[in-house]
C-alpha cells in the first residue's frame, strides 16, 4: 500500500510538470503574431527575431523535459522535498515565455539578453538543487548517483551561463552564441541514466 502511495505522488509530480511545460511552450508560440496583409514570405521578416527566440527557448524546454522524465524514471520516492525543488525548477521555467518575447520583440538588444541568460542560469540552478534534493532523500538514489557523478556537463553549463550574461553588455551574439551552444551540448543524447538503469535491471 505504502509503495502505491509513493507511486502515485510521483505519477502526480510528473504529470503537473508535464502541464507547466505544455503551458509553457503554448504560451510562447501565442506570442508570434501572423502579420496583417502580408501575402509574401518577406512580409515575415519582422517576425523572424521572434521565431529565433521561440525556436532557442523550445529546445530548452524540449531539453528540460527530457531530462527530467529520465530522472524520475530511477526515483522512487517523492518527499515534500522534491516536490519543493520541483516547483522551484517550474517557477524558472515558467518565465521563459516572458523573456522569449522580450527578446525576439527587442532583436536580441542587450538587457533582454542578459536577462534571458539569467534566467536560463537559474532553471539550471533549480535543476541542479533538484538532482541533489532527489540524492539527499532518506535512503538516497544510488543509480541517479552512478549516472550523474560529478556532473561536469552540467557545472560547466552554469558557468556558460554566467559567463553570456556579462558578455551580453559587450557582445550580444558572442553571448546568444554561447546558449546555442549549450542547447547543443545537451542536445546530444544522454544516455547515464539509461544505462545506469540497464545495470540496475541486470543486478537484480
Amino acid at each position: 500500500m505504502r509503495r502505491i502511495r509513493e507511486s502515485m505522488s510521483k505519477g502526480r509530480l510528473e504529470a503537473f510538470s508535464d502541464g507547466v511545460l505544455a503551458i509553457v511552450i503554448t504560451i510562447m508560440v501565442l506570442e508570434m503574431k501572423a502579420p496583417h496583409q502580408a501575402a509574401e514570405l518577406a512580409d515575415l521578416r519582422p517576425v523572424a527575431p521572434l521565431f529565433l527566440s521561440y525556436l532557442l527557448s523550445f529546445v530548452y524546454v524540449g531539453i528540460y523535459w527530457n531530462n527530467h522524465h529520465h530522472m524520475f524514471q530511477v526515483v522512487d520516492r517523492i518527499s515534500g522535498g522534491i516536490l519543493w525543488a520541483n516547483l522551484h525548477l517550474l517557477f524558472w521555467l515558467s518565465l521563459i515565455p516572458f523573456v522569449t518575447a522580450w527578446l525576439g520583440q527587442n532583436r536580441f538588444a542587450p538587457t533582454p539578453v542578459a536577462l534571458y541568460g539569467a534566467v536560463l542560469l537559474m532553471a539550471a540552478v533549480a535543476y541542479y538543487a533538484l538532482e541533489r534534493t532527489i540524492l539527499r532523500a532518506p535512503g538516497g538514489n544510488p543509480v541517479l548517483a552512478s549516472a550523474i557523478g560529478r556532473d561536469l556537463k552540467g557545472k560547466l553549463s552554469l558557468v556558460c551561463y554566467a559567463a553570456a550574461i556579462g558578455l551580453s553588455f559587450v557582445n550580444r551574439w558572442i553571448a546568444c552564441a554561447i546558449y546555442v551552444l549549450v542547447a547543443l551540448v545537451w542536445l546530444v543524447p544522454d544516455r547515464r541514466i539509461e544505462r545506469a538503469m540497464a545495470g540496475r535491471e541486470k543486478g537484480g
